[in-house]
């Protein structure tokens, strides 16, 4: 009997809600938005395994109030610990936790500024549907913790800013 390859690939469509807790009396606010992802997930054994979770940077709106401040650009890539239940028939269930490292760029917001990148924790859940041998149908759940100080002419403003995230996505999966 062939033994299974440690390699799972998925692609999935995500929904990303930002949780926009502001804490530095700017009443700041990042848009919420829809867009592809990547991650790699490598088995150590048949229920440990790390996933790192990549996408292209995402451009937002950042506002203060209803006022649009101006643009900025994230890339989030995370690095998750996994545990898969292998109890289970058919539907396999995972649970991960990890690092996230957000790098912010081409912020555009004239006279505002924040800090170039975030380092935070990375919750997960998830549910793989078996199509067959190699496929499956992926439900993830992830909730990223991204927050970052706000500038203002310069000047650091007391409190911060925290995106924090809940990225719900639907994918499909490759085991090879």
């Amino acid at each position: 009997m062939a033994q299974e390859s440690p390699w799972l690939v998925r692609v999935r469509a995500v929904n990303l809600h930002s949780a926009n807790d502001d804490t530095t009396g700017l009443d700041l606010s990042v848009n919420n938005k829809s867009f592809p992802e990547v991650d790699i997930s490598y088995f150590f054994s048949p229920n440990v395994a790390a996933e790192l979770i990549l996408a292209l940077p995402q451009r937002h709106t950042l506002k203060s109030g209803t006022t649009e401040l101006g643009t900025l650009r994230h890339l989030p890539p995370t690095l998750t610990l996994q545990y898969h239940f292998t109890a289970f028939s058919g539907v396999k269930p995972y649970l991960g936790a990890g690092l996230n490292y957000t790098r912010f760029t081409d912020v555009q917001t004239g006279g505002a500024g924040i800090d170039k990148s975030s380092t935070g924790f990375a919750l997960q859940a998830g549910l793989d549907f078996p199509i067959d041998k190699n496929w499956s149908l992926n439900l993830d759940v992830k909730q990223v913790y991204i927050k970052t100080n706000v500038f203002v002419g310069g000047t650091q403003q007391p409190g911060e800013f925290k995106i924090n995230p809940t990225l719900v996505g639907l994918g499909l999966g490759y085991r090879f």
